[in-house]
């Protein structure tokens, strides 16, 4: 039995980054291209993505490009030149959203289906494996088992699943809140994360349940205890969200799951396997709680719980570290209790205050006085006195939320990628033969014409060619085995060996790069097998009819117009999500079964959210366990933004 490959994907905002996730321990990275891709703000031109391209692949590592924005029909044929030139710039795949890309003559590169696709069954999943996608990320909502369904009717397309990062807490693609209030549309890279927002929640009755809370906001993404069993139900990508993260975060949470997984194949090697090539040595321990985040949950991965939200502040709190002491005029102290914990000149500090909400200053200076305790001068700006700091008392609890000394270390030099390598230089006719294997089996072999010349002193002439042959230096080697087949021993000035040893890694990286191979790009089933369904409304996104035609392609008799398309003008579901403000909440009527003198008092009825002047509401579709979150367009929306006619389904869905 085969050995499955394990991929390790980490997203990068430009090439630079891209290239410390590789050296880091990715195994493929993806980023976005000059346009088109769902993180507007995230866009590299085609030279950068050539050269992050390039250094992947000494790796034999992968770069995929995000196109997955839903398209206009004028801006098809822009994709289409766009998905050529990145082919041409060595990108292994796109990752895309819109089917209309799929009916287009596009180069010969490998389709992966972006999590904005909404995969949330096996009929789903199969169908875009028959249509030709070879890898696809599932929603991130699933279930082992359900992940485990998928995986039982997809067998030739490779499943991707997120482990790390921000959490959307709608089903991706299933989102137009932010189109809706902002015009700024989710699913063409514009979202302004209105889930974000503090609401007052009310019931029925017009009671207020919670006061300015961040209930659509939720906890970030944290996998990492359910790695192996991602695994074993069947995840072969596992991806980490960020292209928006800076270096430091990228080198961080890279290194994380690369030791995670790297822990796992050691223990199952008859089972998984690296899918791409060489080791990593990491100067600094990787702790990932040190970047932006909301707190961890690991979701719906191992069943519904409760305490998902970040409904309290959709910030980073930070870190522990201790409480406050004395508080001065302009100062104060902390007690870190911890002789480990250094506070430094460049942190920033946060607390909370008696009203729930989330306070911070950054530290211009940090004192150690003795112990475990330390002065912090606040850096304020000329708006703002020492005394407006909010409930800065004697005793609160203080974290970090940024840790200077921690962004110093990773702004260095902080990892090292080798491919292992065996080298032997052997004694010919006529000289010498230097052939080098590298850990996955390729070799390559050079030879240096030489007058055979004996030494004087054999011990030391041996050990003088190995550490010679041993010393690979700054190339993406490093040796493993050094061997001599001498049938005496020689002596080699140290330039003729130094010449000798750059020309075979020089052979290796040439015979490593014939060896690499592109992915080949799956064919469509014939003949086109049928959609799940065969009437899409808004929700499917279809904005352009070369997605139209695929879609009837495929036997769908009614498609509807995307919702950027303005056609739904009254009130519709702004967002679906798992994620269950009654629940979250407790008033949940599945919470209230079997409680004596609770269960039948509690009902799924509907609830509204309100931010300023917007109204949305809460429906409760509890079959399937989801929540809709209902609302209409903006008037001022509507206004601003000229919708593109959309004209092609046949009759209104």
């Amino acid at each position: 039995m085969s050995r499955a490959p394990l991929e390790l994907l980490a997203p990068a905002r430009d090439a630079d980054i891209g290239i410390e996730a590789i050296n880091h321990g990715a195994d493929a990275v993806y980023i976005g291209g000059p346009g088109f891709g769902a993180r507007d703000k995230a866009s590299n031109p085609i030279e950068d993505i050539a050269r992050l391209a390039a250094h992947a692949h000494r790796f034999h590592a992968r770069i995929f490009v995000t196109m997955n924005t839903i398209l206009r029909d004028d801006e098809l044929e822009g994709a289409r030149q766009q998905a050529w030139q990145l082919y041409d710039a060595g990108v292994d795949a796109l990752i895309v959203q819109d089917m209309g890309l799929l009916e287009l003559d596009l180069p010969p590169i490998q389709l992966h289906a972006s999590t904005q696709t909404d995969i949330r069954t096996p009929e789903k999943a199969r169908f875009l494996q028959d249509v030709g996608f070879s890898q696809m990320v599932l929603a991130r909502e699933l279930d082992l088992g359900q992940i485990q369904a998928i995986r039982a009717q997809v067998q030739q397309a490779k499943l991707e699943f997120f482990v790390h990062g921000a959490l959307c807490v709608a089903y991706s693609g299933q989102c137009f809140i932010s189109h809706a209030h902002t015009g700024r549309s989710a699913n063409r890279g514009s979202c302004s994360q209105e889930c974000r927002l503090p609401y007052t929640v009310k019931d029925a009755q017009g009671r207020i349940i919670a006061h300015d809370k961040h209930v659509l906001s939720l906890k970030d993404n944290d996998q990492s205890a359910n790695i192996e069993l991602l695994a074993d139900a069947g995840i072969r990508s596992f991806k980490i969200e960020g292209r928006y993260k800076d270096m430091a975060t990228v080198k961080n949470v890279t290194a994380h799951y690369r030791q995670l997984l790297d822990s796992l194949m050691e223990r199952r090697g008859r089972d998984y396997e690296p899918s791409s090539h060489g080791h990593c040595r990491f100067t600094f321990t990787p702790e990932p709680e040190q970047g932006f985040n909301r707190g961890g949950t690991d979701y719906f991965v191992n069943g519904r719980k409760i305490d998902i939200g970040a409904f309290d502040t959709p910030k980073h709190a930070g870190m522990p570290i201790g409480h406050i002491g004395k508080v001065g005029a302009d100062y104060f102290e902390i007690d870190t209790g911890d002789a480990a914990i250094q506070l430094n000149n460049g942190d920033a500090l946060t607390w909370w205050d008696r009203q729930g909400e989330l306070q911070g200053v950054p530290v211009n200076v940090a004192t150690h006085i003795e112990g475990t305790r330390w002065r912090i001068d606040p850096n304020l700006n000329r708006s703002t006195q020492f005394s407006d700091l909010k409930d800065l008392f004697p005793n609160t609890a203080v974290s970090r939320n940024r840790d200077m000394a921690w962004e110093r270390l990773l702004a260095k030099p902080s990892s090292e990628r080798r491919i292992a390598v065996d080298l032997n230089l052997a004694q010919t006719a006529d000289g010498l033969e230097l052939s080098l294997k590298d850990e996955t089996g390729v070799k390559a072999a050079v030879r240096l014409p030489l007058a055979h010349e004996p030494a004087r002193d054999a011990a030391q002439a041996e050990a003088q060619l190995k550490d010679g042959l041993a010393k690979l230096g700054d190339t993406i080697f490093e040796a493993r085995r050094v061997r001599l087949s001498l049938r005496e021993p020689l002596f080699l000035p140290a330039a003729k060996l130094n010449a000798l040893r750059r020309e075979g890694v020089a052979a290796l990286e040439a015979a490593r790069a014939a060896a690499f191979e592109k992915l080949p790009r799956d064919a469509e089933v014939q003949p086109p097998v049928p959609y799940p369904e065969d009437t899409l409304s808004y929700l499917a996104n279809v904005y352009n009819s070369k997605a139209a035609q695929f879609y009837a392609r495929h036997g769908v008799k009614v498609v509807g117009a995307a919702y950027e398309s303005h056609e739904e003008l009254g009130e519709v579901s702004l967002m679906i999500t798992k994620h269950c403000v009654r629940w979250s909440l407790s008033l949940c009527p599945k919470q209230a079964k079997g409680v004596t003198g609770v269960q039948g008092t509690v009902r799924a009825e509907p609830l509204t959210l309100q931010h300023g002047e917007d109204t949305l509401t809460l429906r409760f579709d509890c079959k399937p366990c989801e929540m809709h979150v209902v609302g209409a367009m903006r008037k001022n929306v509507l206004k601003q933004l000229k919708a593109e006619p959309v004209t092609f389904y046949k009759a209104r869905p």
